[in-house]
């Protein structure tokens, strides 16, 4: 009986030291770390502000697709309002990252800042984090990330002993999705799309419809603007006579599928979509639309084409699929870094870009190196 009302008494102590203990330790806990990226500021605040992103770096949350569900923001999911919601079988169990504040740097440089309201299955309440995103380096090239992070234990005694354990549970895991997302950041063209006077406009996703192509593959021409020129319309005058032959026109603009642009040469494809002659939709007056509207070609996969003889020509069905866009007003010598900064947009929407990118030359062969005033849609399909 001595024995077991010595027990008691030390459980007794054991416990009101506990209680002591947890009544001293904080409610709250708090951590930061810090990582330093060469991108542009646009690249890294639109990657942090996007949601579909943060299962590539961010170790807080499952990796699978099929784990993961996206709403709000816009159509994109990003900004505020934009949310992941998790199941996850694994160690992660369910949850949600939330995009509750941002503050957009200013285009002539200036720091900003994504916060992200946490729900998951461990211990504490209001979790969240924020990301501060700051200029530094040599002329403010480079962006310093400072991700903050906080959780609430209030009354909830073995939550703060938990709370002990947050830097090492929580802080290791900030610390490698930092890393993994500079990492990350470094695969982007480092292309500021939203620079302040950009040419390159109305950057968005669209659905493209199947088509019939008329293609000849140019091959490798020496980058000056006279062999591409002298390439392009010897290619075109090609086309044209199969599409005499064959009765069909012009469903849209001339394309330019980039292959490899090199530093001494361009490989590409010259690109024409046709239909039958005629088989064009009418408006409501009857009249055919303009060619410069690109169109889906009625008889896209059925459309038969007699190749004559000798024509380095090939006729191609393009299947319908999801694709980047942007409009370019400009020199042509400048489409290769418009790609570019298409692609860094896709990018950090949570895009993965896919086979070659593609130019609609909406001002014809001879404005569009004649002048800087030449429109071109640019394409780049999408997973």
């Amino acid at each position: 009986m001595t024995r077991l009302i010595e027990f008691l008494i030390a459980l007794a102590l054991v416990l009101a030291l506990f209680l002591v203990i947890g009544l001293v330790l904080p409610s709250k806990r708090s951590l930061e770390e810090s990582a330093e990226t060469n991108r542009r500021m646009t690249i890294v605040f639109d990657t942090l502000n996007n949601v579909r992103r943060l299962k590539d770096w961010n170790p807080l949350i499952p990796h699978a697709a099929n784990e993961l569900s996206y709403s709000g923001g816009d159509e994109g999911h990003a900004g505020v309002g934009a949310r992941v919601d998790y199941t996850s079988t694994g160690a992660w169990g369910k949850g949600s990252w939330e995009i509750v504040e941002n503050e957009r740097p200013a285009p002539n440089g200036g720091t900003g800042k994504i916060a992200y309201a946490i729900t998951d299955s461990k211990l504490g309440t209001d979790k969240k984090t924020v990301f501060n995103l700051e200029p530094t380096g040599k002329n403010h090239r480079n962006v310093k990330v400072t991700q903050s992070y906080e959780v609430t234990y209030g009354w909830n005694l073995v939550g703060r002993y938990a709370g002990m354990y947050v830097s090492r549970h929580v802080g290791d895991a900030v610390k490698a999705g930092l890393s993994k997302l500079t990492n990350m950041l470094a695969t982007v063209p480092n292309f500021d799309y939203r620079t302040e006077g950009s040419k390159l406009t109305d950057l968005k996703i669209v659905d493209v419809p199947a088509e019939d192509l008329l293609v000849v593959n140019a091959g490798n021409i020496d980058r000056t603007n006279e062999a591409i020129k002298a390439s392009i319309k010897s290619n075109q005058e090609w086309i044209k006579r199969v599409m005499e032959a064959n009765g069909l026109e012009a469903a849209g603009p001339l394309r330019i599928v980039t292959t490899d642009f090199g530093t001494e040469k361009y490989a590409f494809d010259v690109a024409q979509p046709v239909r039958k002659a005629g088989s064009a939709p009418k408006n409501a007056e009857g009249e055919e639309p303009p060619v410069a509207v690109p169109a889906a070609a009625a008889s896209a996969g059925t459309l038969k084409v007699t190749i004559p003889s000798g024509a380095p020509v090939t006729h191609v069905v393009g299947k319908e699929h999801r694709s980047a866009t942007a409009k370019y007003t400009g020199f042509v010598a400048e489409l290769d870094a418009q790609r570019s900064a298409m692609r860094a947009w896709a990018v950090t929407n949570g895009y993965e870009v896919v086979e070659r990118p593609y130019e609609s030359w909406k001002s014809g062969v001879d404005p569009s190196f004649d002048s800087g005033t030449a429109e071109f849609d640019l394409y780049w399909a999408i997973k």
